[in-house]
């Protein structure tokens, strides 16, 4: 696990994260710049590929995010250690939410998934095109019913073509060292989808949820499946154990 030090601990008990240093600042804006720009020829890329060969969309979604890997280790030093078994059969992949690493991750994390993701993300232009047509699940919080058995439709026709689902039932990123509840959401689609559940712990926020980043590791630890057809009170609890089995209990 990555702890920070600190020069001094604050009332809750976490050390105060230390300034960054000249060498992060500049590997940072040589990331940024680096991904950025190269991110900007993977949209245009999969919008030719929307328009003209649909079938390479998938392998140009995939390159993308292993090109943000290369970018983590070539340029900020992050490695990533993956810990556990990806499931082989498509499942409902349940993730801790510590930093957008996760989330540009999830196509060379796992195979094919399709993400449940908040609707102003498919309102982005271009990128927005390129995520609808990969498959984001548009998440409407606030539409009600409809929109609710929409998304179910939507996911039931992928997970139908053999693609898992991955989603953050947190529902937002949470900082490093903190426990949030899941959100109400999630058991619903959990009972609905009907697929077993994998939980992935992940401890990316010390090194990636900053401007500045930092070297070091970043954890991916996939736990062990559950079952579909639970009580929603021992499905959120297995699965909040689960996400955070990278984190610092908040209660020590």
């Amino acid at each position: 696990m990555i702890a920070w030090r600190g020069s001094f601990m604050p009332r809750d008990g976490r050390a105060a994260p230390r300034a960054a240093r000249p060498g992060a600042i500049l590997r940072s804006l040589a990331f940024y710049l680096v991904f950025y720009v190269g991110t900007l020829g993977y949209v245009l890329a999969s919008l030719l590929a929307i328009a003209l060969r649909p079938a390479l969309l998938e392998a140009i979604v995939r390159g993308w995010a292993g090109f943000h890997r290369v970018c983590m280790r070539g340029i900020l030093g992050i490695r990533i250690v993956i810990e556990g078994s990806l499931p082989t059969a498509p499942a409902l992949i349940a993730l801790k939410h510590e930093s957008q690493f996760e989330a540009i991750d999830l196509p060379v994390m796992l195979r094919s998934p399709a993400i449940f993701a908040k609707a102003e993300l498919l309102r982005l232009p271009l990128w927005g095109r390129v995520a609808a047509a990969y498959g984001l699940l548009a998440v409407e919080r606030d539409q009600g019913a409809r929109a609710l058995r929409k998304m179910i439709a939507d996911a039931r026709r992928l997970v139908a073509t053999g693609r898992g689902l991955a989603i953050f039932p947190e529902g937002t990123r949470v900082a490093h060292g903190e426990h949030a509840a899941l959100q109400a959401g999630f058991a619903g689609i959990y009972k609905l989808i009907g697929l077993p559940v994998v939980p992935v712990a992940v401890d990316s926020g010390p090194l990636y949820h900053r401007w500045w980043k930092r070297p070091g590791t970043i954890t991916l630890r996939f736990g062990a499946t559950i079952p579909p057809g639970l009580p929603r009170a021992e499905i959120e609890a297995r699965v909040r154990a689960a996400i955070n089995a990278l984190n610092p209990d908040p209660e020590r």
